[in-house]
């Protein structure tokens, strides 16, 4: 499969995290193939304390946050598109209303934003930190965030197990301690609520073990400074199992989240200050976690260094793809057949439909997994194709992209409803559509999956007539795929498009 270039030097590299708690703003310089930090910003959205009773995001909470981003978007000038990646985490998974909210984002950052799935969230978390805390141990890496918690087993800079939670400081700031109010009675149920999180991971990162533990979020970084700041570190600059019970005894002394007067603590991280130590306690204990290092790395720097390989030799999405097939037993020779034939028309028509290195990647990934649905069942396999890549976690993919792709082999046979038809336009435009027709006449090329070659055919197109021409007479002598190519006429009329057949 084509690679697309690595980023070259010259230039910003810039990332911003849509985290549940707060939103980060990176902008980094690529020296000699490593990242140099310029700039950083962070600010306190409580995006995921912004869900109404209907879980949708309140004018309040979503003028506060493009607010933000308008004084990020300040930063951004004279950065490529390219070269900058925005992504959201889990308030923006979980809102009803996060297409609205995201056209108003979109508008001000003039860039699309993607919303990632928790794995995804948490790779990208480890990558961030095994770039910034170089080890050759295995270690467990958890991030804290407003709406999730992640857990990473990793060597070097490869997760081995990699999980997201439903727990972070924000949202159980809202469903133990909305009032304020501090007690023992709240602190178990937010710790047994974690617990419950922890419960079906226990056995198998148990299991997996690890040699260091590292916390990477504001939560961690805030319990280290207190703990150092009372000298309960020891002089080790860690977080210990014993700090985490001193630190818990002392919160549990106030009555109201108001009254909270610890040393190190900043008064913006005293509101989730509770949430975030039963949280914290948990996984300690659950995980039998003794003593924890930390880690400036997180997911903005993660999604810097993921930009870098996303671009170079070893692109995790092509990993994620090679993976998919395995697993389900894809046909490798088919796939393979039809990638070289979706590249052969891609080639042909991509500049004038066009498309750019992303869309031509797409297509090609689509073409490799058009078959994977076959593993559930051959009769409607393009059905199952969909399912499986919309909802399968795909390392290296966001959710649209994901979604982009599920379509395109949901839609790569039979007929385009009328649904189907709008789902792709709303999903990835013209583009998208033009990507499925060529997607569709790959694979109806090779609907005999003959091991011989097809002719070289040439594919002529303004982006609504697409001609395709055989050498003379060939068609004649493959009468089947004549009339293969006669039904596919109605599938491009229905969508709005022509094909000619020569």
């Amino acid at each position: 499969m084509p690679r697309t270039p690595r980023l070259r030097e010259d230039g910003l590299i810039a990332a911003i995290d849509m985290g549940s708690n707060s939103f980060h703003l990176a902008v980094a310089r690529l020296d000699h193939g490593e990242l140099k930090l310029l700039e950083g910003l962070s600010e306190k959205v409580r995006l995921g304390g912004g869900l109404d009773a209907n879980e949708c995001l309140t004018e309040e909470i979503q003028n506060r946050a493009l607010a933000c981003l308008s004084r990020f978007a300040q930063h951004l000038d004279g950065i490529a598109p390219d070269r900058l990646r925005i992504v959201g985490t889990n308030a923006l998974r979980v809102a009803r209303n996060t297409e609205v909210f995201l056209k108003k984002a979109e508008k001000i950052l003039h860039h699309p934003v993607e919303v990632i799935a928790g794995r995804e969230e948490a790779r990208l978390i480890y990558m961030g930190v095994a770039h910034t805390l170089a080890s050759q141990s295995r270690r467990l890496v958890i991030d804290i965030g407003g709406g999730s918690t992640e857990l990473i087993i990793g060597e070097r800079f490869e997760p081995i197990l990699a999980e997201s939670t439903y727990m972070g400081c924000v949202s159980y700031t809202s469903r133990f301690f909305a009032d304020g109010v501090i007690s023992h009675k709240a602190m178990i149920r937010a710790k047994t609520a974690a617990r419950q999180e922890l419960a079906p991971l226990l056995g198998n990162y148990l299991e997996t073990g690890w040699d260091a533990v590292v916390g990477s979020s504001g939560t961690f970084k805030a319990m280290r400074q207190v703990a150092m700041a009372l000298g309960l570190d020891k002089g080790t600059g860690h977080l210990t199992a014993s700090a985490v019970r001193e630190l818990l005894r002392m919160v549990l002394k106030y009555d109201h989240i108001s009254e909270i007067d610890l040393p190190g603590i900043k008064e913006d991280r005293k509101a989730v200050l509770p949430a975030g130590l039963a949280i914290v306690a948990a996984l300690f204990e659950e995980l039998g976690i003794k003593t924890m290092e930390y880690s400036d790395g997180a997911l903005r720097e993660g999604v810097l260094h993921d930009m870098i390989g996303g671009h170079g030799d070893d692109d995790i999405r092509d990993r994620s793809v090679v993976a998919m097939m395995a697993r389900y037993h894809v046909d490798m020779a088919q796939a393979e057949r039809v990638t070289a034939t979706a590249a052969h028309l891609l080639e042909q028509t991509a500049g004038m439909l066009a498309l750019n290195e992303d869309d031509t990647d797409l297509l090609l990934r689509a073409a490799r997994l058009h078959e994977v649905g076959m593993a559930v069942s051959h009769t409607g396999f393009h059905k199952h194709g969909d399912y499986l890549l919309r909802y399968s976690d795909m390392a290296g993919f966001s959710q649209p992209v994901q979604t982009k792709l599920a379509l395109l082999v949901g839609n790569h046979r039979r007929k385009i409803k009328p649904e189907h038809y709008n789902a792709i336009v709303e999903a990835g435009g013209l583009t998208l559509l033009r990507q499925c027709l060529l997607l569709r006449l790959a694979v109806l090329l090779h609907h005999s999956r003959r091991r011989e070659s097809h002719p070289l055919v040439q594919l002529r197109t303004d982006g609504l007539r697409f001609t395709l021409t055989f050498p003379d007479g060939w068609l004649d002598s493959n009468p089947l795929l004549a009339q293969d190519l006669l039904e596919e006429i109605e599938v491009f009329s229905s969508v709005g498009t022509t094909l000619d057949v020569a």
